[in-house]
């Protein structure tokens, strides 16, 4: 479960939010996070070190920056956690979508008086 340990922070889930786009440097996460948070750049830096270590992040070094980005790996395990669970919503997402469908048929279907609200 240490996964979801490491989500239940709403820094380190903000931060793969700022990583979902694409790569971003160290500095650029700490400027956001701090402001947002009002953290300081070692206690973002200690959030960084986290996600990597978890499988959440990768780190690449570019010159004297650091770029990271997501790693899958942590994703796909959580994914794979949830989807035991899938076969309990997935039929009612489907059966949501089949009333959502039928509705719209209805009133595609229905006389113009009735569309617009207007009694004939």
């Amino acid at each position: 479960m240490q996964i979801f340990e490491v989500l239940a922070d709403p820094v380190r889930r903000r931060i793969l939010e700022l990583l979902a786009p694409g790569e971003m440097a160290s500095g650029e996460v700490v400027e956001v996070i701090g402001a947002e948070f009002g953290i300081t750049q070692a206690a973002v830096s200690q959030h960084l070190k986290v996600l990597r270590e978890s499988g959440f992040a990768t780190v690449r070094a570019e010159a004297q920056r650091r770029l990271y980005s997501v790693d899958a790996a942590g994703l796909q395990a959580v994914d794979a956690w949830i989807g035991q669970f899938r076969n309990f919503w997935e039929p009612k997402l489907d059966a949501l979508a089949t009333e959502i469908a039928r509705g719209k048929r209805e009133r595609r279907n229905a006389p113009m008086s009735k569309r617009s609200g207007k009694r004939a």
